[in-house]
């Protein structure tokens, strides 16, 4: 199991002011390798991925592909995933009630073999995210979609083998959406036209992994995607695009705490819009190779207005933690949701720290203060749980988080990078007091990990 498993029950003890130095490596991106494995099934051959993340979301999507009949074999440098023999079209309700992200299995399942059976998923409680989209967009494939006591149930009717190409516009460039159709269109008979589509590095890298194993696919990175269908896909070697928000994670860990710092692997034109918010708070980022930036914090925090929009816009995922280095800016900030609806409840835990924050609405309108102090807080989802790590290497004294199974959901071993850049976090068991990681085990290679 990844991280720990007891997370449910565990708690990070976070001691402030401690600076960074160092150089950290950032992980493959979370939200790519969940989509990718989905589309495991579209092929039925054995295919490599390189750079999947260890957490905790990563393990319950293997779990849904293996009910399904995948055959998984982990390996230290990469996964082998081998779908050639489909045995279930039915994903267990038990573990897509705690993944969103399963619910991407409908697309290829459905295309490949005619029929998926998915209950409607969870995960974070951040908004509704419904999926009347993808809905929409596989019935105009041709499908027969009902959803009957919390079940979708999706069917290719009739003698037809395959679903037929179609023009889907998407009322919103919804990333998950956007996902399920491309993969629906790739094994489609004829041409399927996705307008609106999401235009996250997500999705291209979702696209890339689709055409490594033989799909048609024009348009990447655009708002028009056009997919050509194509009979079957071939066994291919991927390796996932490294995880932009971990890495704008730990550039505002940079930032919070004043500290220069570096990272890689990364896409920096995929950061373009956090690199632009830190730079307007006072931070240089330099890019010093292709895959390499640098973070040199400014005197102060200036404040800075966001708002969080589809890419290319600043992304909802680093909307918690960029309001985290706002609470100890020069000035006051506005920090505008309008991506999901009930993404503001980390409000609430920062001004237990002290921080003077009011919601109105969406929006949240933050009076910087020059300090804020450790405190018990609660992690309310996965990015809010990060954010409040930032907050506390920022604040004096201890901050105590607990909901460490949010953290372990998104981020791999986010404290051990932490303190191998020199900050001073433990892992602590929430029963019998025990340390679970410690700094001081970590900290004797701070310089790179």
């Amino acid at each position: 199991m990844s991280n720990s498993p007891e997370a449910d029950n565990s708690v990070l003890e976070i001691y402030g002011q401690h600076p960074l130095s160092g150089h950290v490596s950032i992980s493959g991106a979370k939200n790519s390798a969940l989509v990718v494995m989905a589309g495991i099934l579209l092929c039925s051959q054995p295919c490599r991925l390189r750079n999947i993340p260890n957490l905790v979301d990563v393990d319950r999507m293997a779990a849904v592909l293996t009910a399904l009949g995948v055959k998984i074999k982990r390996e230290d440098d990469f996964w082998e995933l081998d779908p050639s023999d489909i045995s279930h079209t039915r994903a267990p309700y038990e573990i897509v009630s705690k993944l969103r992200a399963s619910f991407f299995v409908i697309g290829p399942l459905l295309a490949r073999m005619g029929v998926a059976r998915i209950p409607l998923p969870g995960g974070c409680a951040i908004g509704a995210r419904p999926v009347e989209l993808h809905v929409r967009g596989l019935q105009a494939m041709g499908a027969n979609v009902q959803i009957e006591h919390g079940t979708v149930h999706a069917c290719i009717p009739g003698i037809r083998k395959r679903l037929q190409g179609a023009n889907i516009y998407l009322d919103y460039p919804s990333v998950g959406a956007t996902e399920t159709l491309m993969m629906a269109a790739t094994l489609a008979e004829g041409d399927t036209v996705i307008d609106n589509a999401a235009q996250e590095p997500e999705v291209a890298d979702l696209a890339n992994f689709c055409r490594a194993m033989g799909a048609r696919i024009r348009g990447v990175g655009t708002k028009t995607l056009t997919i050509s269908g194509v009979p079957s896909l071939h066994s291919t070697d991927y390796a996932i695009v490294p995880d932009r928000i971990e890495a704008g994670t730990f550039l505002i860990a940079g930032a919070i705490t004043r500290s220069p710092i570096s990272l890689s692997p990364i896409v920096p034109e995929q950061l373009g819009a956090v690199i632009a918010k830190l730079q307007e708070a006072g931070s240089q980022v330099v890019v010093e190779s292709p895959n390499r930036i640098s973070l040199i914090p400014g005197d102060e925090i200036l404040a800075t207005d966001i708002q969080t929009l589809p890419y290319p816009g600043f992304p909802t995922d680093m909307q918690a933690q960029f309001m985290a280095l706002m609470t100890l800016s020069n000035g006051n900030s506005m920090v505008t949701e309008t991506v999901f609806e009930n993404r503001l409840r980390h409000v609430a835990e920062f001004s237990r720290m002290g921080a003077n924050i009011r919601v109105n609405g969406n929006c949240a309108i933050i009076q910087g203060v020059p300090m804020l102090s450790g405190a018990p807080v609660m992690a309310t989802d996965l990015r809010a749980s990060a954010a409040l790590v930032l907050a506390g290497l920022g604040a004096q004294g201890k901050t105590v988080m607990s909901g460490l199974q949010h953290l372990d959901r998104g981020y791999e071993q986010l404290e051990r990078k932490l303190t191998k850049l020199g900050a001073k976090i433990t892992r602590i068991d929430g029963t019998t007091g025990e340390v679970i990681a410690d700094s001081a085990e970590l900290s004797t290679s701070r310089s790179s990990l």
